[in-house]
C-alpha cells in the first residue's frame, strides 16, 4: 500500500501542476488584487452598471483560485501525514492517508470540470428551449419527457427554473417550452445539451405496438445581465398581444396579456405568457430576445456552432447528439463522446451529469 500511496501523491502533484498552468494562477491572483483595489474605492457603488460585472468577475475567478489553493493545502497535509506514518510504521495512519488521497482525487476532478467552464457567459443563468420535431403527438410527447428530465436535473442541482412560454401538444405532450434556469454556471453546463435528441420506443399512441423514433431539439442561450448592452431598434420589432393558453391552466394564466415579439431583421420570434401582467411579459420577452440576439452575434464568429443557431440542422435522423433507446433494449448513448449507459430510467429522471461532464472535459482533451 505504501508504494501505491507514494505513486498517487506523485501523480497528484503532476496533476496540480497541470491545473496551475491551465488556471494561469499568477495572473488570476494579480487580477483579483486589481478588482479588490477597485472595490475598495469610496465611489465604487456609484456606478452600478460597472460594479456588477466586476463583482461577477471576482466570483468567477476567486472560486477557482480558492479551490486550487485548498487542494494544495490538502495535498501538503497528506504528504506530512504519510511521512509521519512511514517513520512510525503506523499502518492505521497509512490507511487514513489512502482515504484522504481518494477524497483529494475527487476534489481534483471537480476542479478540472470547473476549469472547463471558462467561457465568459458560462457562469450566467440559462434560457432553455425544447421543441418537438416532425411527427405530431409522438414528438410532442418526447418533448415533454425531455422537459421533465431537465426539470429533475435542475432540482437535483439546486437550481431554480421558471416557465416563460409553454405551447401544449395537440393531443398530448408539448410542442415547445422555454424556461429560465437560475444557478451558478447554469449556462456553462446546459450549453452541452444543445442539439437534437432522438428517442426509440414502442409507441404508446399506436394500437399496433410498433416501434417508433421521435426527435426533439434543445437550444440554450445565456441569460444576459443589465451590464451588457444590446441595441434594438423599435422599428425592427413586431409586437403581438394574444390570449394565453395552456394545459388546463396548469402552466400559464388565461388573460389577454401574452406577448409575442418578432425581430424582423433576423426572424427571431420570442414570446412570454407566464405573467398576468402584459408589461411583465413584454419585459421577459425582450430579455429573451436580447439573449438570443447576443448569442447569434457570438455564434457568427464560431463556424462550429453556426448551423445550430441559424436553424439549418433538421430535427431528424443523422443530426442527433444523443439517442435514448427504450426498445428492444435500454441504452442511452451520447454520440459526441461515445458514452453510454443502460440505466435509461435514471437518465430520464435527471441523471445526465455524466454526459454533461463528459462533453465538457472532452472539449479540452
Amino acid at each position: 500500500m505504501s508504494f501505491e500511496i507514494k505513486q498517487s501523491l506523485k501523480d497528484i502533484n503532476l496533476k496540480l501542476e497541470e491545473l496551475k498552468d491551465y488556471l494561469d494562477l499568477d495572473n488570476k491572483e494579480k487580477r483579483l488584487n486589481e478588482i479588490e483595489f477597485l472595490i475598495s474605492k469610496d465611489n465604487f457603488w456609484e456606478n452600478h452598471d460597472k460594479a456588477t460585472p466586476l463583482l461577477k468577475e471576482r466570483t468567477f475567478i476567486s472560486g477557482k483560485v480558492e479551490s486550487f489553493k485548498s487542494l494544495l493545502k490538502d495535498l501538503e497535509e497528506c504528504e506530512i501525514l504519510y511521512s509521519l506514518a512511514i517513520e512510525e510504521s503506523d499502518s492505521k495512519t497509512i490507511e487514513e492517508v489512502s482515504v484522504q488521497i481518494q477524497k483529494l482525487k475527487e476534489k481534483i476532478n471537480k476542479l478540472s470540470l470547473l476549469l472547463m467552464l471558462d467561457g465568459e457567459d458560462d457562469i450566467n443563468n440559462a434560457i432553455v428551449s425544447i421543441n418537438a420535431g416532425a411527427g405530431g403527438t409522438e414528438a410532442q410527447d418526447w418533448s415533454e419527457i425531455l422537459f421533465r428530465m431537465y426539470s429533475r436535473w435542475i432540482e437535483k442541482k439546486g437550481f431554480k427554473s421558471t416557465i416563460i412560454d409553454f405551447q401544449p401538444g395537440d393531443e398530448a405532450g408539448i410542442k415547445s417550452v422555454t424556461i429560465t434556469v437560475e444557478g451558478d454556471y447554469a449556462y456553462g453546463y446546459l450549453k452541452t445539451e444543445i442539439g437534437v435528441h432522438r428517442l426509440v420506443r414502442i409507441s404508446p399512441f399506436n394500437a399496433n405496438g410498433k416501434r417508433h423514433t421521435s426527435f426533439a431539439s434543445v437550444f440554450v442561450y445565456p441569460e444576459l445581465d443589465n451590464s451588457i448592452e444590446i441595441d434594438i431598434d423599435e422599428k425592427d420589432l413586431r409586437i403581438d398581444i394574444f390570449r394565453s393558453s395552456g394545459a388546463g391552466g396548469q402552466h400559464v394564466n388565461k388573460t389577454s396579456s401574452a406577448i409575442r415579439i418578432t425581430h424582423l431583421p433576423t426572424g427571431i420570434v420570442v414570446q412570454c405568457q407566464q405573467e398576468r401582467s402584459q408589461h411583465k411579459n413584454k419585459d421577459m420577452a425582450m430579455s429573451v430576445l436580447k439573449s438570443r440576439l447576443y448569442q447569434l452575434e457570438k455564434q457568427k464568429q464560431d463556424d462550429k456552432m453556426q448551423e445550430i443557431h441559424d436553424g439549418k440542422d433538421e430535427i431528424a435522423w443523422g443530426n442527433q447528439i444523443r439517442s435514448y433507446v427504450l426498445h428492444p433494449y435500454q441504452l442511452i448513448k451520447d454520440h459526441r463522446i461515445n458514452l453510454e449507459t443502460g440505466n435509461a430510467a435514471a437518465v430520464l429522471d435527471g441523471a445526465i451529469d455524466p454526459f454533461i461532464e463528459g462533453v465538457l472535459l472532452s472539449r479540452k482533451a
